[in-house]
């Protein structure tokens, strides 16, 4: 899990935009690995019980991610800036 500031509204817009980036890219790291964990259980790699517990790991990593992704954006946008274009 990526470095996260106490408090996100006290940081520049630079910073902003330096976490924005690396939270995508943490965003993206859960992907891949949650694909290499289905990819794992169906190759019988795992058991039910380990995947299982994996997954909710995974879940609330993701949660995690997806609220520091809202949050920033929402400072980003209070400040009158634009937050990164999305990069498929």
């Amino acid at each position: 899990m990526p470095f996260w500031p106490e408090k996100i509204e006290e940081r520049s817009l630079d910073e902003m935009f330096r976490l924005q980036a690396e939270n995508r890219a943490w965003s993206k790291q859960l992907r891949v690995e949650a694909q290499a964990l289905v990819n794992t259980r169906l190759a019988k790699g795992i058991s039910l019980e380990e995947y299982a517990s994996s997954r909710l790991l995974a879940a609330e990593s993701s949660a995690e991610c997806r609220r520091r992704a809202a949050t920033l954006s929402r400072q980003i946008e209070n400040r009158g800036a634009h937050p990164l274009p999305q990069i498929a």
